[in-house]
Order: C-alpha cells, then sequence, then structure tokens
C-alpha cells in the first residue's frame, strides 16, 4: 500500500466517523479535505479562496463556481467518457464533478449554443440542430448519433429536455449506453403523475384527492373539477418545473387551464396528457431528496423548503425547513418579573418525527420501484404538518446544491457511482443537517412584472460574488453570452451557507448586493426583498407568499427616511466626486491659471415624485452632505470604474452599484437591490429646467404591446372584430411558457400587426383598437 492510497483510507475511515458522530467540519484540517484538494489540483482546478475551503458542510470545497464535498476514492473505476445532454448551469455542473473523478466529457449543443460556456468545459462537443429545442436538445435520432460518433459510455440527462423520457433511457439501454439516472420501469412509474399517484397510494404514502386518469377534454376536465370540488390543479401528466399547470376555481377558468396547461405540456415534454386534483390552498412545499442505488439501499437526505414561488415554480428554496419562534429572557426583581429581552429562535418545521415520517414514505416509494439514483419527493404541507404526495421527479433537481451544503454529499458523484453499480456508501444514521443553506434562482426577468415575465439581450457585463466567503454560483453563462427567447431565463443558481440560518440569509444580502448584471433585466431586487421581508425571516411562508406580500405585483424596495437620506447622500457625492474628477488633466505639462478651492455645492436631486434640496462639503477624502436638514458623513474609495462601490454612511456600510449615468443629470443606481432613477442638477440648472416640455406619454388604452420578447402562439381577433375588456386577443410563448394577453378595454379591432409563428420583441405592437 503505497502513502497516497494509506491516506485516502485514512481519510475514509475519518469521513464516516464524522457523518456518524454528527463532527462539524469547522476551520479544522482533515485528511479528507487534503485527499480531495489534491484531487481538484490534479485537474489544474486549484482552489482560488482557502480560507473558505472549510467553512461549508462536511469538508465542502469552495472554489471559484464550485463546491464539492464528497470524498472520491481515486482507485473507483467508472466511466472513461460521459455525454451531458443538456445545456447551461447544470451541464457545467456535471462536468465539474466529471473533471473530479476523471471522466472525460462530452457537450452537445445547438447552433446558437456553439459558444457556450457548457461548450468550452468540455473535452468534445457537438452541435445537434438549430436553437428550436424539439430540433436539438430533444432530438433523441441526432442525440443518439452523437453518442455512437464519441463512444461514450454513460449518458447525463440533467433536468428537463430528455431527463425524465423513458424512451430515451430505453433506447440507451439498446445501444448498451449507461443513463445516469433510474431504468425505464421507474421513470415511467414515477414520471407519469397519474401511475406514480396509484403507486404512492398502495406503499402506503399520502396523497392529495384528486381524479386518477387521463383527462381527455375541457368537458371532462369542468366535470370532473365539479365532483372534486373548486379549488383544483390541472397539471401535466408528465411534467414537473412548473411547466403545464394551472389552477382553476371555476369552469371557466378549468377550460382556460385544460387549454394552456396541454399545449404547454405537448411544447415541453411531448406529452399533452393531463390530471386533475384538489388544490390545497396556502399549503408550503417540501421535498425530501433520495438515493438508492441498485442493490437494494435507499436514504433520504433530508428536506427542502421551496414554498417561495410564481407561477408554480420556485424561487428561494433552503435547507432544512424553517420557522421561527421567539424566546424571551426574563429575570424576577423582586416580586415582578421584568423582560430583559426578546430574541429570535430558529427551527426547522419539520419536527423529527414528522421529517422521518416523511423521509420514510419517500423511501418506501424509491423501494416500490425499484428506484436507483438521485430523485426528490414532493410533498405539500398544511399548518398542522398533514402531508400529501405531489409527484416525484426521477431526475437531480435544479435546487440540489443546498442539500449538497447540509449533507456534504457530492449528488452527481452519487449519481454516476450508482449508474456503475457500486452500493451506496453511507447508511442513514450518517446522514446530518450540518448548518443552513439558501438558493436564490437568478433570472433573466422582469420582476415588475408578473414576478417576471423573460428578458433577453447579451450580457455586456457579469460578475458572480465569489470573492465572498461561503458563496457559491452554479452558472452556465459568462460575459458576453446571450439570453435567448429559446431556452429557460435562469443566469445562474446563487447559494449561501452559515453555521444557521440567520448567518446564511446574511451571506445571501450581501452576496445579492455584490451580483453584478448588466445588458438584462434581473430579478435580484425581488429576491432581495424575499429574504429580508419580516415574514420569510420569521418563517411564516407558504406556495402564496408572493401574492399575499404583494398584492398589486411587485414594486421594488420602499425607501424609509432614512434609507433615502442615505441614497440621496451617495447619489450626491458620486455627482460631486465625478465633477471634480472631469477637472483633472493627467499627463499635462500645464499649469493652471488659476486653481480652484470650491469645496462645497448646492444640488437639486429628483427621486420619484420628490425633489429634495442636498448640499455637500468635501472633507479630506469624505464629504460630508446635509438632506432635509441633516448631515451625513460618506466615506469610499470612489473608484467610478468599478461596477461596485463599497460606501460607508454614518458608519453602515452599504454595496451600491451606478449602473448609467447622462449628460443631463440622469443617473440609475442599485441600492439595496433596487434600481433607482435620480435626476442630480445644480440649483441653477433645477430652476432652468422648469421651462423644458415634457414628454406626452403614450395612450396605451387602445393598443397591445407584446410585455416580452417571444413567438406568437395564436391570433384570437382580425380588423373589424368586437372585443370585450378582459377578452384574449393572442397568446405568446416565452421561454416554454404561455402568457394570454388581453384587451384593455371594450372596442373595435383596427389593425392585427402580428401572425402565429411571427417573433416578437418587448414593446412591439401586437393590435391597435379604435
Amino acid at each position: 500500500m503505497d502513502e497516497r492510497q494509506f491516506t485516502w483510507g485514512l481519510a475514509q475511515v475519518c469521513h464516516l466517523y464524522q457523518l456518524r458522530y454528527r463532527i462539524p467540519a469547522a476551520d479544522n484540517w482533515s485528511p479528507a479535505a487534503q485527499v480531495i484538494s489534491e484531487e481538484a489540483d490534479s485537474e489544474h482546478h486549484v482552489p482560488e479562496n482557502q480560507a473558505c475551503e472549510m467553512q461549508c458542510a462536511r469538508w465542502c470545497l469552495i472554489t471559484s463556481r464550485k463546491l464539492y464535498s464528497s470524498l472520491y476514492d481515486p482507485n473507483e473505476k467508472t466511466f472513461e467518457k460521459l455525454l451531458i445532454a443538456n445545456r447551461g448551469e447544470i451541464a457545467c455542473r456535471v462536468i465539474k464533478t466529471c473533471k473530479k473523478m476523471g471522466i472525460k466529457t462530452v457537450a452537445i449543443h445547438s447552433d446558437v449554443d456553439a459558444n457556450a460556456v457548457h461548450v468550452k468545459m468540455a473535452d468534445e462537443a457537438v452541435c445537434v440542430g438549430p436553437a428550436p429545442t424539439s430540433k436539438s436538445y430533444l432530438n433523441m435520432d441526432a442525440i443518439m448519433e452523437v453518442i455512437k460518433k464519441t463512444r461514450a459510455q454513460a449518458v447525463h440527462p440533467g433536468y428537463g429536455f430528455l431527463s425524465e423520457n423513458k424512451e430515451f433511457a430505453r433506447r440507451l439501454a439498446s445501444e448498451g449506453v449507461t443513463f445516469v439516472g433510474p431504468d425505464t420501469h421507474a421513470i415511467q412509474a414515477m414520471g407519469d403523475k397519474i401511475e406514480s399517484k396509484l403507486l404512492a397510494k398502495n406503499a402506503k404514502v399520502n396523497t392529495i384527492p384528486g381524479f386518477d386518469g387521463v383527462v381527455k377534454d375541457a368537458d371532462e376536465a369542468v366535470r370532473i373539477a365539479r365532483e372534486i370540488g373548486y379549488p383544483v390543479m390541472i397539471k401535466a401528466s408528465a411534467g414537473g418545473g412548473g411547466k403545464g399547470m394551472r389552477i382553476a376555481w371555476d369552469d371557466e377558468e378549468t377550460r382556460e387551464g385544460f387549454r394552456f396547461s396541454s399545449q404547454e405540456a405537448a411544447s415541453s415534454f411531448g406529452d399533452d396528457r393531463l390530471l386533475i386534483e384538489k388544490f390545497i390552498d396556502n399549503p408550503r412545499h417540501i421535498e425530501i431528496q433520495v438515493l438508492a442505488d441498485k442493490h437494494g439501499n435507499a436514504l433520504w437526505l433530508n428536506e427542502r423548503e421551496c414554498s417561495i414561488q410564481r407561477r408554480n415554480q420556485k424561487v428561494v428554496e433552503e435547507a432544512p425547513s424553517c420557522m421561527v419562534f421567539i424566546r424571551e429572557y426574563v429575570k424576577k426583581k423582586g416580586q415582578k418579573e421584568v423582560l430583559i429581552s426578546k430574541k429570535p429562535t430558529y427551527s426547522t418545521f419539520l419536527d423529527p418525527e414528522t421529517r422521518r415520517a416523511m423521509g420514510e414514505q419517500a423511501v418506501a416509494l424509491a423501494k416500490a420501484v425499484k428506484y436507483s439514483s438521485a430523485g426528490t419527493v414532493e410533498f405539500l404541507v398544511d399548518s398542522s404538518k398533514n402531508f400529501y404526495f405531489l409527484e416525484m421527479n426521477t431526475r437531480l433537481q435544479v435546487e440540489h446544491p443546498i442539500t449538497e451544503c447540509i449533507t456534504g454529499l457530492d449528488l452527481v458523484q452519487e449519481m454516476i457511482r450508482v449508474a456503475k453499480g457500486y452500493p451506496l456508501k453511507h447508511k442513514q444514521a450518517d446522514i446530518p443537517i450540518n448548518g443552513w443553506a439558501v438558493e436564490c434562482r437568478v433570472y433573466a426577468e422582469d420582476p415588475y412584472k408578473s414576478f417576471g415575465l423573460p428578458s433577453i439581450g447579451k450580457l455586456s457585463q457579469y460578475q458572480e460574488p465569489l470573492h465572498l466567503p461561503s458563496v457559491r454560483v452554479d452558472s452556465g453563462i459568462q460575459q458576453g453570452s446571450d439570453i435567448s427567447i429559446y431556452y429557460d431565463p435562469m443566469i445562474s443558481k446563487l447559494i449561501t451557507y452559515g453555521s444557521n440560518r440567520a448567518e446564511a440569509l446574511k451571506r445571501m444580502e450581501e452576496a445579492l448586493d455584490n451580483y453584478v448584471i448588466r445588458g438584462v433585466a434581473h430579478n435580484i431586487s425581488l429576491l432581495r426583498e424575499v429574504i429580508i421581508h419580516p415574514r420569510f425571516v420569521q418563517g411564516d411562508i407558504s406556495t402564496k407568499f408572493l401574492p399575499e406580500v404583494y398584492p398589486d405585483g411587485f414594486k421594488g424596495h420602499r425607501l424609509t427616511d432614512l434609507e433615502r437620506r442615505e441614497l440621496l447622500a451617495t447619489a450626491a457625492s458620486l455627482y460631486v466626486t465625478e465633477q471634480l474628477r472631469s477637472q483633472r488633466f493627467l499627463g499635462t505639462q500645464r499649469i493652471p491659471i488659476a486653481k480652484s478651492k470650491r469645496s462645497s455645492w448646492e444640488l437639486s436631486v429628483r427621486l420619484g415624485d420628490g425633489v429634495y434640496p442636498v448640499a455637500v462639503s468635501k472633507e479630506s477624502s469624505s464629504f460630508s452632505v446635509e438632506v432635509d436638514g441633516m448631515k451625513l458623513n460618506v466615506t469610499s474609495e470612489w473608484n467610478l470604474a468599478s461596477p461596485l462601490l463599497s460606501v460607508t454612511i454614518d458608519g453602515t456600510q452599504r454595496t451600491i452599484q451606478r449602473l448609467s449615468r447622462n449628460a443631463s443629470g440622469d443617473t440609475s443606481i442599485q441600492f439595496l437591490g433596487t434600481v433607482y432613477k435620480l435626476q442630480i442638477l445644480t440649483k441653477v440648472a433645477a430652476e432652468l429646467s422648469k421651462y423644458m416640455p415634457e414628454k406626452v406619454a403614450e395612450d396605451t388604452s387602445s393598443i397591445l404591446r407584446s410585455p416580452m420578447p417571444g413567438a406568437v402562439v395564436a391570433v384570437s381577433v382580425k380588423p373589424g372584430d368586437m372585443v370585450s375588456e378582459g377578452q384574449e386577443i393572442c397568446v405568446i410563448e416565452a421561454m416554454k411558457m404561455q402568457n394570454s394577453m388581453i384587451a384593455a378595454k371594450t372596442g373595435k379591432v383596427k389593425a392585427v400587426h402580428c401572425k402565429a409563428g411571427d417573433t416578437v420583441g418587448e414593446g412591439d405592437l401586437l393590435v391597435e383598437l379604435e
């Protein structure tokens, strides 16, 4: 036995010992971490942030764009070459683990993805067709041809696309290629929501009342919905990820939901079958990660809280689930009890008994279909902690990183090991809950439109907050990448880890402030508001969180008086800094005629509907700014070339981003996550601006413009038709989601400027009314 084998063996013993006795990683050196680090070095992936290596769950190795945790045995042979039948961040995620395991990778791509990050990362890359998914990432014939050409021994499907397609798994098996996932029987049983519900009942898993067959048409959907009782959930039998799902509260919504759900299901999964079940109002969405091998072993890896959603798609996830109770500290003073303080104490929403019951039912379901791989059993949980089976996803979940953080397992590595036939290394008693992890899905979306309508464009500037401790970013893009209408608008998954929930959330808040995304709209402002909202912080959440907290739609951060003064003072200081810089001439020998001794400025700053007089005085390297009769001290390095500015205002540190400015004094500043538009003028210029004519706003009541880029699926009107307020005019599909465009008023159609099949951009004119 050589020294390396001995070290690996010792690391394995330490690893299992730590798992068994719940020993946290902390900052101490461990043989396991050393072996993992050496493996990373051997692949030329040297950790960039050595100070953070041991801060995540059980030897999580945080490096640029990755967080590896599981122990890897270099003597355990798996595959020589693996093809990833996916794109974007999940393809990059799989490639990283393959590199760690010494597996060569093959990427597939559409023609528009030729320069994508996953293509550059892989050892080989082959184009499988044009941009539409049906002709590329869902094109089984083309993918099978690539597998033969490259002689890939295994295929990892990621999530979405063909990840839960039993026909794809069958074709791979017939060619002797290993599918990194469950077998066709399990995919058929669990991927079909109708069959999976019947199997769940037989396995004694709690299920939601509903119709257990396939809904044939809209009339039958209405009949079934009436029998179950409104509200009902209409969803795709073969679906997932929120696609093909609608909530119906009456007959009309059932008919409309049936039409849209079947169309989305056919577009996303190639299967338009639907089922209907009772909609549980105001639940929490909690899922259990399962991991099973081909030897009859199965584990549940604790829960993930996924209740923060929009349009049935998850936005913020955390592990474990959370609730908060206030602990009061009281001491007796004579005959009275005096309250000293109140301190919030975090606890998991699931008590150990409920967690165990959910985990055991999830494992029972997996064993019932002889499941082998990583999978997720989703539950709806009511306020009394009654839980009901929702569905099982027979693939790797988008939110798997937070489970990796609190358990220390690399799920992609475990999937590959299981696919090769190795048994699981761990027992149920070995699986801990170590710390707390939070994930935010960063999307190229405008959160001010229905909590997020897609945005497209080129990332003109992009910088991930990886300089911060305990931060992981799973992404498949870089500066210069294009966000197109053809694929999901996700930019990245931003994950933070802490020893407790408060620490993880604080790190997430800081990470969101330090995330630079330019060129497309994004949902950073919504994510930041969610994680600091009192209800979220207190753990008072459900799947209705967003519509309840923002009943009139998301409007951005509402500034307090102190925050408003901080923003005005910062903006004014930036303006003065720029004015002073413009007066300096570098590299010139000219001697100025008169040296400027100006040290104070009187400004007028417009923010929203208000105009505020601001007085700025320069004092050495800082500014004294008077706003609303109050003086604030503002200091910074004032590096105007940097996309991030760290500013200290009366001792409070803020990270801001100045997004734009022009000669008219208009400037945009991202402050506390939200972008604010300001106009900064000198006192004289502000007086003269009163005489400038204002642009007349467009009357939008008689026109319909596309609120997002996408493709026209259907047009329901023609010139001369009478339409009523709220009537559907056309349907726009953007990033695999269909959106109904309605008339803003009653009137006659004057002109139609689009037809089915057209590609439209945001703001394009669709229909005019007289």
